[in-house]
């Protein structure tokens, strides 16, 4: 194709892309009328370059209208992030998503399938007995009947299986690393995104305003990880009626104690029990992640205007044994 050539050869001289242009190189991957040389030559020369805000809208613009739509019943917040800063904790994502849901709001968790990781949201959840593996219309039934539902990108669109093939091949972070959490297939508009680093904070709120988001935060801990930290100030960058702006929260601003070591990883076995260690209300400084990060997903969906406000919603959907319940209904509702 002449016309992804011309692209290329753009992105090679150090020429950034119109987000036009960029939603036609992604396309042409997505559809595979790209060859494998082509979308590796892409993707590292705006690595090494530099990606733009305007290159990450059009790239996710291509995904979201190439992958397969889950029609919610309800109005679910997203929760996402990039999982794949330099060291590994506890799934704390998902921890929150179920604190969210059993504060009564509905929760479409994003994210990729891990092949290996213990702490991968997918291991996690077969290994609680979820079932992973399910259809746009079967995730749906989770939402409506769970509150909770959770999609794998390489399981919403299959183009993503050749794709990845070539990024590992790379062996470096991509554009994908970025625009695979921003493409929901249920299309949320309220969503909390955790990136690996701090300069990504404020142009990926950015790019969720020009993909029609209402309320967003983008968030980096100071410790490096890709959500609010227990260690320290977490960057935040806010989209709210319209307008983004950037600010830090502590745990201290949520009435949670500061926590500097790191929330270590077991094996899947150990992960999931944490986990349900957390929904069965025993204390910890897993908790208190989970609470942190769920007080900004409820400030994002509405439901709470401060961070101390979000944690005491988050603290009596535990207490009263609602966010348990949550994951035994989508088990159920998983394996219909």
């Amino acid at each position: 194709m002449e016309a992804l050539r011309s692209i290329i050869g753009k992105v090679a001289s150090g020429t950034t892309l119109t987000s036009e242009e960029s939603e036609f190189a992604f396309d042409s991957m997505m559809s595979g009328q790209a060859s494998p040389s082509q979308i590796g030559g892409l993707l590292l020369g705006m690595r090494v370059r530099g990606e733009t805000v305007e290159e990450v809208t059009g790239a996710a613009s291509a995904i979201r209208n190439r992958m397969p739509r889950v029609d919610a019943p309800c109005d679910p917040i997203g929760i996402a992030s990039t999982n794949d800063t330099p060291f590994c904790s506890v799934n704390v994502e998902t921890c929150a998503s179920f604190i969210v849901a059993g504060a009564g709001v509905p929760v479409a968790k994003h994210t990729d399938r891990a092949a290996s990781s213990s702490s991968s949201t997918a291991n996690i959840l077969a290994r609680l007995g979820v079932k992973t593996d399910l259809t746009p219309e079967a995730v749906a039934r989770c939402l409506q009947e769970a509150g909770i539902g959770f999609l794998f990108a390489s399981a919403q669109y299959p183009a993503m299986q050749r794709i990845r093939q070539i990024r590992t091949a790379l062996g470096t972070r991509t554009i994908f690393n970025l625009i695979t959490l921003l493409s929901n297939p249920v299309g949320v508009k309220r969503q909390m995104v955790g990136v690996f680093s701090r300069e990504w904070v404020q142009p990926l709120a950015l790019v969720l305003k020009n993909l029609g988001a209402e309320s967003v935060w983008v968030v980096h801990g100071s410790d490096g990880l890709d959500k609010i930290t227990l260690a320290g100030p977490t960057f935040v960058a806010a989209l709210e009626a319209g307008a983004v702006r950037t600010f830090e929260v502590t745990p201290e601003d949520a009435g949670l104690p500061r926590h500097t070591e790191a929330l270590e990883s077991g094996d899947v076995d150990g992960n999931a029990v944490a986990l349900q260690s957390v929904l069965g209300g025993a204390a910890s400084r897993y908790r208190d992640a989970a609470l942190l990060n769920a007080a900004a997903a409820l400030i994002v969906a509405g439901r709470a205007s401060t961070l101390q406000e979000g944690v005491a919603l988050g603290q009596e959907a535990l207490d009263r044994g609602a966010a348990a319940t949550r994951l035994e209904r989508l088990i159920a509702a998983s394996n219909e």
